[in-house]
């Protein structure tokens, strides 16, 4: 193998898939990236046996070849050098490196070596624009639960419903959901998060559309410079609409900033509560106002005004507020609910495809 490549696209190539190299794993080449010249293209992958992340990148091939290095020493070395033209070149298993003002030989393994990365031959396809895609997982992802004792909630569910398309997480305390386009074939995949964060980092600049190709196990995302394939989590995901709320006896407009200011002070009161505090809703005085009590602290309560319809309180984890809010792009969120144990749904007007639902706390 000998070849030419950018220190810029190397570099980023290296930081997109060494995420999953595992140096924890019971197989030592896991923690090895695959160095492999592919249509006059540098592929660069990495895999964990659950998530594979290949990236091309544009190179100048003299000669075709293949080696697995360590990840982490590849990556941060990589990244350390000056921008420019890196010249790599393979001489039985070592590779070495070289730019005008360095030199280096790392010792690699055989690429025979590396499991073979994962494909999906005769699965259903459909595209989705890259920037859809992002921003529902960006909305969504942060839903997931992170406990493996209940699998399927540490998934996102990508489902067809009433012929549309919708993303969906929940840890059973928060629930996201996003519409994401319209679509007549059936689609119904439970994704890890894990990989979906992934495929986030994959999706950064990316503008085109993203190739969608799955099986009853796996599931592939291909951009126009990365492919991501991921084992599905295998379970029937819960039956979440029920949770969803038809109407409201208690709705409030108000503005975005307002709302996640006055949170963030209550915030800092409710540490020692687990981040309990406690909403309450004012038609009458049109305002909605947050309490929090720290017995050691002292206690706090923030307002902001607001349109209000009904009366009424709830009591929230802030931490799950703050997150929610955080994600929603308009300026003015649509707060509503229907008593102290009954979840709380927000909206915004500006978005009416995406939905998030927090649970209350026992008060």
């Amino acid at each position: 193998m000998k070849l030419q490549v950018t220190q810029e696209n190397l570099s980023k190539a290296l930081s997109t898939v060494a995420r999953v190299s595992s140096t924890r794993n019971t197989l030592p080449i896991l923690a090895n990236v695959l160095l492999k010249t592919v249509d006059n293209r540098l592929s660069v992958a990495a895999t964990n046996l659950d998530i594979a992340i290949t990236h091309f990148v544009g190179s100048k091939v003299a000669e075709n070849g293949a080696i697995t290095v360590p990840a982490r020493l590849m990556q941060d070395f990589v990244s350390s050098l000056p921008s420019g033209v890196i010249d790599l070149e393979l001489d039985d298993n070592k590779l070495h490196i070289s730019t005008d003002q360095y030199k280096s030989t790392i010792n690699g393994v055989s690429a025979e070596e590396f499991p073979v990365m994962p494909s999906i031959q005769d699965g259903t396809s459909w595209t989705i624009s890259a920037d859809t895609l992002k921003k529902a997982l960006q909305q969504v992802v942060l839903a997931a639960s992170g406990d493996e004792a209940r699998p399927v909630l540490t998934g996102v569910y990508l489902h067809t419903y009433e012929g549309n398309l919708y993303a969906v997480a929940t840890d059973s305390y928060r629930l996201a959901e996003k519409l994401l386009m319209k679509n007549k074939d059936e689609v119904n995949l439970l994704v890890p998060a894990s990989a979906m964060q992934d495929l986030l980092r994959i999706l950064g600049d990316e503008t085109g559309d993203v190739s969608v190709m799955h099986d009853d196990q796996q599931v592939q995302f291909r951009t126009s410079e990365a492919e991501l394939v991921t084992r599905l989590i295998e379970g029937a995901y819960p039956d979440y609409r029920k949770l969803i709320p038809a109407k409201f006896s208690v709705t409030t407009n108000l503005k975005k900033d307002d709302f996640a200011n006055i949170t963030k002070v209550s915030a800092l009161f409710a540490r020692e509560s687990a981040g309990s505090i406690t909403i309450s809703v004012s038609e009458k005085d049109k305002q909605v106002s947050i309490q929090s009590v720290a017995s050691q602290l002292g206690e706090n309560t923030a307002s902001a005004q607001a349109t209000v319809t009904g009366d009424g309180e709830l009591t929230l984890n802030s931490r799950y507020l703050l997150d929610a809010l955080h994600v929603f792009g308009g300026d003015t969120i649509t707060f509503g609910f229907n008593g102290k144990l009954e979840p709380a749904l927000l909206s915004d007007a500006a978005d009416p495809t995406y939905s998030h639902i927090i649970m209350p706390l026992r008060s």
